[in-house]
């Protein structure tokens, strides 16, 4: 409806009537307005008829949906399914063009507008979260994995004649498996224990460089975000080896957004070294199903460059969803999503503390991660072999997904390289334990009902432990011979 259909409108209907409702109409296309002008993500969230009103407003820019269309192509947004093209709010030509897919697409205006506003309000949200001076972003409908693949394959043409990449190791397998398919060979740095914590050992890294030629090594691979005991490494340290030996630098931020913390090592990274991008997960961070990732850098062209390694036009779903939750979530809604969840880690890490000293155990102390608390298993372990993994089928069976139960000596090996002591991020910690993370989402109820039931499960364990032991047959004992014989 524009100003023009609201006055033949006062011809039908009561002057009074449709001013009103000319107005409230206005209040939408105002907030569009102010998206439109700033490409930020708004204070307060969008009530859910302005955001559909907006969709459907940039839908009808693309050619699928123009009225009287004659498409005689091999792509013209013709969907079969009514229900398809609802899920999808008519936006079909996806994103990007054959050769670039941040490109705007002649047949799809709408389509190339939410992609470009999308990138600008996830890139307001990287700075709001920490990391103020990142310099552009895109959204890719890949997973973090084959993003960070991406960014290597970018590499690549930059650095033809490296072979390496230096990894400090985090037992992940599709980060691992992401430096394989990009045809690079992972140089696994092991981690040094401080105290609890596994920590990046830097005088490693320095001698494999120093070691295989800075000429030789296409990138280190640094991570934050990850499962305690392992903790971010130690991106300020690395950032700055990285520029001295004029490396570059690309970290797996995966679920690091929701993280002041990680924000803040990738922010001084960048202002005291070398970061070349940062990865992070759409899904683990905004709530969002998965597919999607955002890769992001302090070199405008350098993430353009990795835009345009992307081969031919890309799915627009993931885009489309992270634009909705975050017009709905607002700015302060997402501030305050953040905020819920620091809190609730320190609930965490309180009710783990009690539980694990009531059970003979101990919380795990690493407080340079700050999503990811572990509880050892000693006392378990000692209990029988098979009852630190035990524990992780009961939880599982009593519907606590997420916890992760980490047994001694697990052996795993990926594309052909031997893990020992895998998911534990070291050949041989000390004491097996259990994970539990607040990742951003989570509520005090799910804590609570995580607690109740691992308590449960610790002392249905300890139970049928007493059980068979005070079922094993009594041998009497042996006779004094008094033959002499």
């Amino acid at each position: 409806m524009n100003s023009e259909n609201f006055s033949l409108s006062e011809k039908i209907v009561s002057t009074s009537y449709v001013r009103q409702g000319s107005q409230a109409r206005r209040s939408h296309e105002q907030l569009i307005r102010l998206l439109l002008e700033q490409g930020k993500c708004p204070e307060e969230g969008w009530s859910e008829s302005t955001v559909e009103l907006f969709l459907s407003e940039l839908a009808v820019m693309d050619s699928n949906n123009f009225l009287g269309n004659c498409g005689v192509g091999e792509r013209e947004g013709r969907v079969a399914s009514s229900l398809v093209a609802r899920r999808h709010y008519r936006l079909i030509h996806g994103i990007g063009r054959s050769g670039d897919i941040a490109a705007v697409q002649p047949k799809a205006a709408g389509s190339s507008l939410l992609n470009k506003l999308t990138n600008s309000v996830v890139l307001d949200i990287l700075k709001l979260s920490g990391v103020r001076s990142v310099a552009s972003c895109f959204v890719v409908p890949l997973a973090t994995g084959m993003s960070l693949t991406l960014c290597f394959l970018t590499l690549r043409h930059r650095r033809p004649k490296a072979r390496y990449i230096i990894w400090p190791r985090i037992d992940q397998k599709s980060c691992f498996k992401a430096m394989i398919t990009a045809g690079f060979e992972p140089v696994v740095v092991e981690n040094v224990l401080e105290g609890d914590e596994l920590r990046t050992d830097l005088e490693a890294v320095e001698r494999k460089i120093e070691e295989l030629g800075a000429e030789n090594i296409l990138c280190v691979h640094s991570t934050t975000s990850c499962f305690a005991p392992r903790v971010p490494d130690r991106l300020e340290e690395l950032s700055i080896l990285c520029a001295k030996q004029n490396i570059p630098h690309i970290v797996n931020n995966a679920y690091g957004v929701q993280s002041s913390k990680c924000m803040h090592l990738i922010q001084q990274g960048a202002r005291v070294g070398r970061i070349d991008a940062f990865v992070q997960s759409l899904d683990k961070n905004f709530m969002v199903p998965v597919g999607g990732a955002i890769i992001a850098g302090f070199d405008e062209s350098f993430v353009q460059e990795i835009s345009q390694m992307y081969p031919g036009r890309a799915s627009a779903s993931p885009s489309l969803d992270v634009l909705i939750t975050l017009l709905t979530l607002g700015a302060s809604g997402y501030k305050k999503l953040l905020s819920e969840r620091k809190e609730i880690y320190l609930l965490l890490a309180q009710e783990l503390k009690t539980l694990a000293s009531a059970h003979g155990e101990r919380l795990l102390n690493t407080p340079h991660n700050p999503i990811s608390l572990a509880m050892s298993l000693d006392g378990l372990q000692a209990e029988s072999d098979g009852a630190v993994t035990q524990l992780g089928s009961m939880l599982f069976t009593r519907q606590v997904s997420g916890a992760r139960v980490i047994p001694l000596g697990k052996e795993q090996t990926i594309s052909g390289h031997m893990f020992r002591g895998f998911m534990s991020h070291s050949d041989a910690y000390p004491c097996p334990y259990l994970n539990a993370a607040s990742a951003v989402g989570i509520t005090r109820e799910d804590v609570t009902l995580c607690m109740k039931r691992l308590e449960k499960c610790l002392k249905t364990l300890k139970k049928e432990k007493n059980v068979a032991r005070s079922s094993s047959p009594v041998l009497p004992p042996c006779q004094e011979d008094t033959t002499g014989e």
